[in-house]
């Protein structure tokens, strides 16, 4: 794992890139590689690296370059079946001069060109400039792990793994972008290409964008999760195998996935544990790869209602490994709060990154710079809620008249049987809205948005006027050409990919926390051989009945302890609102909730805004619990305070990067 910077001048007659920018734009993601750091600069790139060491330790640096250095990649990320790539480019006669997987890549690019994406099996953020051609090619993985973004203006792109990076450029302006926040209060998060900073660019997951000399840019989309179109024909039929023989598969195909990141390692690989199936078997599968000592990793909640302690350590003991955990208490998490939005880059509706980030410091801590995690399993095997409530409101929409909805609803949501009536009777309206829209191809997430939607009630009169009410994220415009012939539950399944996991689970809760602390994620469940095969499933294969991850349950028994199979899926959630108005209130909070501060930004409105502070304290002031505050008070209190910090952090205080700070060791200077 790196981080990785850059800017290209399409054009002649513009000045080289300094070295003393790229020393700021390399300083501004050096949590990400403090290892090494390099440059490559010519007459028209200029490419930064920032190093975290895990494979080929030795000769592993970047820039990095083919034979005649005509060639140069900075990237960051793995590809674990760099080693298969490399004995075929071998033996089409392609020398090699190190063991990383990093020249692998440039060695495909050479040979395949454009086609050599398809062919990679990990997770990346990569830039090639094709020094004779003058060409600069950035490409991201499949999902989407790896951030990458890019400012294009007066004919030269700026390219990093984060935008600070980007904002190192003191010519680079800064403003919040309306489109990305509302986005942000509608699917929970900006969705690529659009960010939450005016002018700035996200790398849309699966694709590859190549800026050449005096000529406009080009998007390519190398990869979308594709289902059987299920619904069209009896030849369009999904995977025809058993059940048995379908878990047997993915079983092996996992343990596959999870040997690749445990072995495709030169330095130590640990453990997430969640206390669900998912980390568990992930943490089962590893350990066959792993002699001697294991060691895992845990989040400790102080308040009990969120705290999965009990089953993380009966895995553990399963394990035999050797188990840490952090306990986080609510001022914790308000103490670090400010810190998780700088490496977000985005505003949060939900404090759960705040536990990631203290997690990924206790690895770090630990010595550990790289640890399996069991993302990606609630994607593609169906585990969310969401998509039994989706199941649902299809059944009452085709059921209008059942006298079985409040009883389904009480099996997925136990709480509601112990639920004041009106409570019981909002929570079972909401999932019944949108039902007379069964046919919409965004039905299973249209109750999640409407209501997020609800939260722009706080935005200012400028936001609103800004605001385009009828525009859409790209991934809604351009859904593939059959997908209205997949099975409902897969169609729940892409959206939810490419709206919250992307945009939030994969990033302000994954990469971004993980190597906030130079730790490096590795996700089996997003193995491009594990993707494909989890998408050719049946449905009931994956969701039979309300019962989720069907098949995943089968291959956990015997590995994982029953309680944990068996047990009632858990959210990860952690305390919400709560956590910055009970006892006493953090300085920046009143601040950034301060008349000044709402009106310096100019986001949102001071009076309602306000009202809102105002009434999270008077419930705190009647009772410490947590469920007193409504999904509403949360989403928008989160929503309000890390965007007021993004903004503050970013606009209003504009840290200046300190080049003194970048040592570099590796230097390819073609000015020089």
């Amino acid at each position: 794992m790196c981080g990785i910077a850059g800017r290209v001048n399409l054009t002649d007659g513009k000045e080289p890139i300094s070295r003393d920018l790229l020393a700021k734009m390399v300083s501004a993601v050096r949590h990400r590689g403090p290892d090494e750091f390099g440059y490559y600069r010519d007459t028209y790139a200029g490419l930064a690296h920032a190093r975290l060491s895990i494979i080929d330790l030795t000769t592993g640096q970047q820039p990095l370059s083919n034979e005649d250095q005509t060639i140069w990649i900075v990237y960051n990320g793995e590809i674990f079946n760099y080693v298969e790539i490399k004995k075929i480019l071998q033996n089409q006669g392609h020398q090699f001069r190190t063991q990383s997987d990093t020249e692998v890549i440039v060695h495909a690019y050479e040979e395949w060109g454009y086609n050599c994406f398809e062919k990679f099996n990990g997770q990346w953020a990569i830039a090639i400039w094709d020094s004779v051609r003058r060409k600069l090619i950035l490409c991201r993985d499949r999902v989407g792990v790896r951030p990458l973004y890019i400012r294009e203006n007066n004919n030269q792109v700026w390219f990093a793994s984060e935008i600070k990076s980007i904002f190192a450029d003191s010519s680079v302006s800064r403003e919040i972008n309306p489109e990305g926040l509302d986005q942000t209060f509608t699917y929970w998060a900006t969705i690529a290409p659009t960010s939450i900073f005016t002018g700035i660019e996200e790398i849309r997951p699966g694709s590859y964008v190549i800026f050449e000399f005096n000529k406009n840019r080009e998007e390519h989309i190398y990869w979308r999760p594709s289902f059987p179109a299920s619904r069209l024909t009896p030849a369009h039929q999904v995977n025809k195998m058993t059940l048995p023989e379908a878990s047997e598969l993915l079983e092996e195909k996992l343990m596959n996935a999870t040997k690749l990141r445990m072995v495709r390692s030169d330095v130590p690989v640990g453990s997430y544990l969640s206390g669900g199936i998912d980390s568990s078997l992930i943490a089962w599968l590893g350990r066959k790869w792993k002699e001697g000592e294991f060691r895992t990793f845990s989040i400790r909640f102080a308040d009990a209602e969120f705290d999965e302690t009990e089953f993380q350590k009966k895995m553990a003991s399963t394990l035999d490994s050797k188990h840490e955990e952090i306990i986080v208490r609510r001022e914790d998490i308000a103490n670090v709060f400010p810190d998780v939005i700088y490496h977000t880059e985005r505003p949060v509706l939900r404090t759960a990154p705040a536990p990631l980030f203290m997690l990924s410091k206790l690895v770090h801590d630990a010595g550990f710079k790289a640890v399996l995690t069991g993302e990606g399993a609630d994607e593609m095997l169906a585990g969310y809620d969401i998509f039994r409530e989706a199941k649902i409101r299809r059944f009452l929409a085709n059921n209008p008249n059942s006298q079985v909805r409040a009883r389904l609803f009480e099996r997925l949501y136990p709480y509601l049987a112990r639920s004041p009536q009106k409570a019981k009777g909002m929570a079972i309206e909401f999932w019944k809205k949108g039902l007379k829209n069964i046919d919409s191809p965004t039905f299973s997430h249209e109750p999640r948005w409407e209501t997020t939607s609800n939260l722009k009630k706080f935005f200012s009169e400028d936001i609103h006027n800004k605001i385009n009410s009828s525009s859409q994220p790209d991934f809604l415009k351009y859904l593939p050409e059959d997908y209205n012939y997949w099975d409902p539950l897969a169609q729940a399944q892409y959206l939810e990919i490419f709206s919250l996991f992307s945009s939030y689970i994969i990033s302000s809760q994954g990469d971004r926390m993980l190597m906030a602390h130079s730790v490096e994620g590795r996700f089996p469940f997003l193995d491009a051989d594990v993707m494909e095969f989890c998408n050719s499933l049946p449905a009931e294969y994956k969701l039979i009945g309300l019962n989720e991850k069907n098949i995943l349950k089968r291959i956990a028994r015997g590995k994982v302890p029953e309680e944990i199979i068996l047990r009632k899926k858990q959210p990860y959630r952690a305390p919400d609102a709560i956590s910055f108005v009970s006892g006493k209130i953090p300085d920046y909070v009143d601040e950034l909730f301060s008349e000044r501060m709402i009106k310096s930004s100019g986001l949102f409105n001071l009076k309602t805004t306000q009202g809102l502070f105002s009434k999270c304290r008077e419930i705190v002031n009647k009772s410490s619990n947590d469920y007193n505050f409504s999904n509403n008070d949360n989403m928008g209190f989160i929503g309000i305070l890390s965007t007021q910090l993004l903004y503050f952090k970013y606009i209003y205080e504009r840290k200046e990067e300190d080049s003194s700070l970048i040592k570099f060791t590796t230097v390819i200077d073609k000015l020089i």
